[in-house]
């Protein structure tokens, strides 16, 4: 009862390409994007930055990232200490978000003693 293997199996192979596959694409859309994915707000009057400002990011779920590192909302003004006070900040929060959570962030911000605080929109 010898069988010659006449045939190779390529299921196992085409499984574990379109994981790579999958995993490859999510990648490359997060490096593109370069930042925290935010679904911002709309204005018809934007402005661009003239410094390299200080980006906070604001999740709906309350998650918050200043310069894509992940922080503790209560750990925020901690994480800008090595910034002088005269550093813009920018504020990116997904359309989605809490006004409150918003605002607790502004405040914890305009606490740490930072004076210039926008909000990051997109033109409509």
């Amino acid at each position: 009862m010898d069988h010659d293997l006449d045939q190779i199996n390529v299921i196992p192979l085409v499984d574990v390409m379109l994981v790579l596959l999958v995993i490859v694409l999510t990648t490359a859309t997060f490096i593109s994007t370069g930042q925290i994915p935010v679904e911002l707000a709309k204005a018809r009057h934007a402005t661009a930055a003239l410094e390299k400002p200080v980006v906070i990011t604001l999740q709906p779920d309350g998650g918050v990232y200043v310069n894509q590192r992940a922080v503790a909302m209560d750990a925020l003004d901690i994480a800008l200490v090595g910034y002088a006070r005269e550093t813009p900040i920018i504020v990116r929060a997904d359309r989605a978000t809490l006004l409150e959570r918003f605002v607790k962030l502004v405040d914890s911000v305009k606490d740490a003693g930072f004076t210039q605080v926008s909000l990051e929109v997109e033109r409509s």
